[in-house]
């Protein structure tokens, strides 16, 4: 180790006094958790002075330490373990010097309020990440505060020990960045809070009111961010949201599982994480057995595309099938529509049908239809309640006045008796008869109007040749042909779900349980135009992050090929790109620059960080042989990694690599999409579940198919390639099998 800091002890006796103060709290809150928390309300009722650092958002984290500690035992000792792991020497301008210590949640003192650990996500910690040191200033809930920045401080803490103490200034090298990315796959997600980087930071911290889109290059922190995200949104926006309105949408079960770690140690772990398929399945309450959408990748990675079902695909993806489907919700309108007719209690017409056509289809046309077709009722309801009295009082007069007439007028007793006796019959029959028809009036009238099926609804749409003629004129004869042949049998795909989600929101609505109000979309250009339109109108709300990146699309058949349409279809969505890569070294990325350079996105290098390795290793070979692969195996275990994946093109060549290294002894996992990763092993996967995950040490292996200079050969091969950290082994025939020359 480098000579000992000269406030190496110093900083232990701080750290001791942080430690003993959480067990004291710790031990407190398990003996009596509630009059804890009231005397810390009471003892901060007479806090006369708001500094950022100390709103009561953030003096009551001691609460919410509290509740931590009854909640979360293990996150409260894994907090312990390392409280805190950053300081700045800082000085708000007109204020005294202070020294901030910066963790992952605030704790304050019960009687001074001094802070002793500044969480990560308050304003004033922003100075750490942003700020060089000098004159400095930084926001406040959009109130600009000055300062001064005098010295930024790291420290490695492991175990509740300070093993290491570093000055540092963002113009120095980072030594803890390249500590934590020398790092072990499986830690370096978890501590990523204590080596965020500027460009990292600006985006975390982003506009909260705004949508934001971040094209960010393999291995540049794009879930991290997400997720550091979504912490410091419930951090700042905590008291108007409830976790459970936000939601993460990942893309697939593997990867939740993937990210689990992570979210409860960012204190956000009641978000909704689930996967679009999942999300839309639930919230329209379907039964829909969805085809894998990997099965379909891979039927078009091993025949070369089918032109029809990439035709369709595409197109049930684009904002024009949003306007098929739009026009089939106004022909839908239409049809109720043509069923108003005039409201009558008895013969007195009360409401006209012109009345209500302009309600349903103009004034309330912002509801789902069935929402207003409820509201319709109680409007009719409301105003037979209204018109009934009238009409009685009406009635009872003119019987009145007939009567009156009667009995005046008619000299003949018969007669009178007759005529008498009629009215008042009359009258007590109709009087009672109207009381009983004014209470079904509503319920009696909506009977016309029947209850849509969505799914119905949509499959009749895919079946019907006249619909798609109307409402898909510009396809040509034989597309239309085409398009109703694939679905003449019943088969559901993801791409179907966009159409039944908005066909859900524009006839049914969407339930309050399922109506999130943000929405964080990780791999976002897996995603099509209209999955996005559909749960903008879903949601009603356009509160997205949604962080990806075009050169790992490889469902760009179906899905997002360039940002310009997201950017039109979210007008207020700020946007970003992260070029920089803290994954992977030097050289591994050199090789997959050359992969990046051959698409025809035409995007960017992307800039590894200042880090090296050895160079990626080209392993001649014929045949897949898993006793070559064990000794590669082993050799990587030698050098210290533990998660190390061989990674091939398909699912087809997964599973036979996978059965000849079990046959051959060694313990291997064959990952699928619904598989918990265990390190120890050595991890089979195929390109397309590779995505989003990162290994210490990757073996790409490509025999029998090789990766061909197609879209998205291109793609599932970059993809394979930036998965590494710190070592990367490419075995087959030949560099051609990898699309590389040299």
């Amino acid at each position: 180790m480098t000579a000992q800091h000269p406030d190496f002890q110093a900083e232990l006796e701080r750290l001791a006094y942080t430690k003993n103060y959480m067990q004291q709290i710790l031990s407190e809150s398990q003996r009596d958790l509630q009059s804890a928390q009231e005397n810390i309300r009471k003892s901060m009722a007479d806090l006369d002075y708001l500094d950022s650092s100390l709103s009561y958002l953030n003096i009551l984290a001691n609460a919410r330490f509290f509740e931590m500690a009854r909640n979360q035992k293990e996150g409260l000792e894994a907090v312990q373990k390392k409280p805190y792991f950053a300081r700045i020497h800082f000085q708000k301008t007109g204020d005294p010097e202070e020294f901030l210590y910066i963790g992952k949640t605030s704790l304050f003192h019960r009687e001074t309020h001094e802070p002793i650990i500044v969480d990560w996500r308050s304003p004033v910690a922003n100075v750490y990440y942003d700020g060089r040191l000098g004159d400095m200033e930084y926001d406040v809930r959009g109130e600009i505060h000055k300062g001064h920045l005098f010295a930024k401080r790291q420290y490695k803490i492991e175990d509740g020990q300070l093993l290491n103490i570093r000055d540092i200034d963002l113009t120095t090298n980072d030594e803890l960045l390249q500590e934590a990315l020398a790092g072990k796959a499986d830690v370096r997600l978890t501590e990523i809070v204590s080596t965020i980087q500027k460009e990292q930071n600006e985006i975390i911290r982003a506009h909260l009111r705004q949508p934001i889109i971040v094209q960010g290059a393999a291995g540049s922190g794009k879930t991290t961010i997400a997720l550091h995200r979504i912490s410091y949104f419930l951090y700042t926006m905590g008291e108007n949201f409830n976790p459970e309105q936000l939601m993460i949408l990942a893309p697939n079960k593997l990867f939740i599982d993937y990210i689990g770690d992570v979210l409860p140690e960012l204190g956000v772990d009641k978000i909704s994480q689930t996967t679009f398929a999942d999300y839309v399945l639930a919230a329209t309450k379907l039964k829909l057995k969805l085809r894998n959408p990997n099965e379909q990748l891979e039927s078009l990675v091993s025949d070369g595309a089918n032109q029809t079902t990439a035709w369709i695909s595409e197109i049930k993806g684009s904002l024009y099938y949003r306007d098929v489907i739009e026009r089939y919700v106004q022909k839908i309108e239409q049809v109720i529509a043509e069923q108003f007719e005039d409201v009558f209690i008895e013969k007195y017409r009360i409401m006209r049908a012109s009345h209500l056509k302009k309600l349903f289809l103009y004034e309330l046309s912002y509801m789902p239809i069935e929402k207003r077709l409820a509201h319709i009722k109680k409007v009719i309801a409301s105003h037979v309640r209204q018109k009934k009295q009238a009409v009685l009082s009406m009635l009872n007069a003119k019987y009145d006045e007939a009567l009156g007439k009667a009995l005046n007028g008619i000299r003949d007793d018969e007669k009178r008796r007759r005529i008498v006796t009629k009215y008042i019959d009359e009258r007590d029959e109709r009087i009672p008869a109207i009381e009983k028809e004014t209470k079904s009036t509503a319920s009696a009238y909506m009977r016309r109007f029947s209850k849509y099926n969505v799914k119905t609804l949509y499959r009749t749409l895919l079946t019907n040749a006249e619909l798609i003629a109307e409402l898909a004129p510009e396809w040509h004869y034989l597309e239309q042909q085409q398009f109703l042949q694939v679905h003449a049998k019943e088969q559901w795909v993801l791409e179907d779900l966009a159409a039944i989600y908005y066909l859900q929101a524009r006839i049914k609505g969407i339930a309050d349980e399922w109506k999130m109000r943000v929405v964080f979309i990780d791999e976002v250009q897996d995603y099509s135009l209209f999955q996005l339109a559909a749960l903008k109108t879903g949601l009603e709300t356009d509160m997205f992050t949604m962080v990806g990146d075009l050169a790992q699309g490889i469902h760009s058949y179906r899905s997002l090929t360039a940002w310009e349409p997201v950017q039109n279809l979210f007008p207020r969505a700020s946007f970003r790109t992260l070029q920089k890569s803290y994954r992977t070294t030097i050289e591994i990325m050199e090789v997959a620059n050359e992969i990046l350079a051959q698409m025809d996105e035409q995007l960017p290098l992307v800039e590894p960080v200042v880090r090296h390795g050895n160079p990626p290793t080209f392993i001649q070979a014929e045949f897949f042989s898993a006793q070559q692969i064990a000794q590669i195996f082993d050799s990587i275990r030698a050098n210290g990694h533990q998660s190390i994946a061989l990674i091939c093109k398909t699912t087809v060549d997964a599973t036979r690599m996978h059965q000849a290294l079990t046959d051959y002894g060694v313990a291997s996992q064959l990952l699928t999409e619904d598989e918990t990763i265990n390190q120890q092993l050595l991890l089979v996967v195929p390109s397309h579940l590779a995505k989003g995950l990162e290994f210490d040490a990757v073996i790409v292996a490509a025999f029998d198919t090789p990766f061909f200079d197609t879209k998205i050969d291109r793609k599932l091969l970059y993809v394979a390639l930036t998965r590494a950290m710190h070592e990367l082994y490419l075995i087959g025939p030949t560099k051609k099998t990898f699309l590389l020359e040299n």
